[in-house]
């Protein structure tokens, strides 16, 4: 394909140093069993520098026509992360040279919340991502001050698998509480919950779980549109949505619906994203009412909710 293989290893062979070496631009995990290597993908999320790419699957025969296609995906997904492959090692050294920093860390504004733990959700947002969110969402929530009167649907791209190991990486460093979407069970504030891949889910205004016997709609599991009009139909202005790295535009058909509905619909900020398609996308229907790095968005949303859920807070 043009790019150079830096190493290749089995996970137990790969050192702290090896993940951390700077000459490293992406990250491409292929494992047969992701619950035997949890641990490993959640330190390569804990101090990888390099975006990673999970779950693409492995390599057909290279004679054969499926590694073909599973070669021209994996070329399409290298490209928007790193570029195209550049033929001689000075060009990769501009590229990184050229690469945007991410603004300064902006202050947290701090919340003091007296919700009482396992008391039904009031305010649910949903967080889409795609290829590169594992990582920003990371970042996200491990930015977020402990207390806040809110809880969260993820809806991240992945492949089936993986969705545990996630809830891992996502929870090690978070003040937040993974919790399986069970049809019935009630999410509270500081609980998170990712949507299954294979059937629709949303939470209903008494802030129980609704699972659906049918998939999601669009090509991408779960829609990130999908869930993002469920949850403003049932939580109105008590919802928000937060697009992050991805391809694709899932999300921006559902942020008309949202702003029309006065609920707010922020978006990761290009220079920050493994990939910016799909916030861009987003961002260009004019619906995007606040953009950032990731750790901004988290501290902008502090600082949302201090605002506009006082209620919430007051207990």
């Amino acid at each position: 394909m043009g790019y150079n293989v830096a190493v290749s290893l089995s996970p137990d062979k790969v050192s702290d140093v090896v993940i951390q070496d700077p000459g490293t631009d992406v990250w491409l995990v292929d494992l047969e069993d992701e619950d035997k290597w949890s641990d490993f993908i959640v330190q390569l999320f804990e101090i990888a520098t390099a975006p990673i790419l999970l779950g693409e699957g492995n390599a057909p025969g290279m004679n054969s026509l499926q590694f073909q296609r599973w070669e021209r995906k994996i070329y399409s997904k290298l490209k928007d992360i790193v570029g195209s492959p550049a033929p001689v090692c000075s060009d990769l050294e501009v590229l990184h040279e050229s690469s945007v920093d991410s603004p300064a860390p902006v202050k947290a504004t701090l919340v003091e919340s007296h919700y009482e733990e396992g008391e039904p959700a009031s305010n649910v947002w949903v967080l889409g991502a795609s290829l590169g969110g594992p990582a920003a969402v990371k970042e996200f929530l491990e930015a977020l001050v402990p207390g806040l009167p809110i809880a969260f649907v993820i809806a991240q791209h992945i492949d089936p698998g993986f969705q545990e190991t996630l809830a891992k990486v996502w929870g090690r460093n978070s003040h937040f509480k993974f919790v399986e979407p069970l049809s019935g069970r009630r999410i509270s504030h500081g609980q998170i919950m990712i949507a299954p891949l294979d059937q629709v889910m949303t939470v209903n205004q008494f802030s129980q779980v609704t699972l659906f016997e049918e998939p999601w709609e669009g090509p991408y599991s779960p829609s990130i549109d999908q869930a993002m009009a469920l949850m403003a139909d049932h939580f109105g202005v008590q919802t928000g949505s937060i697009l992050f790295s991805g391809m694709g535009n899932d999300g921006a058909i559902a942020a008309a619906k949202l702003r029309e509905m006065g609920i707010e619909v922020w978006a990761q900020n290009s220079g920050s994203c493994a990939n910016s398609s799909m916030p861009d996308s987003a961002r260009a229907t004019g619906c995007v009412t606040f953009s950032g790095t990731p750790v901004e968005l988290a501290h902008h949303l502090s600082g949302y909710i201090a605002e506009h859920y006082s209620e919430s807070m007051a207990g």
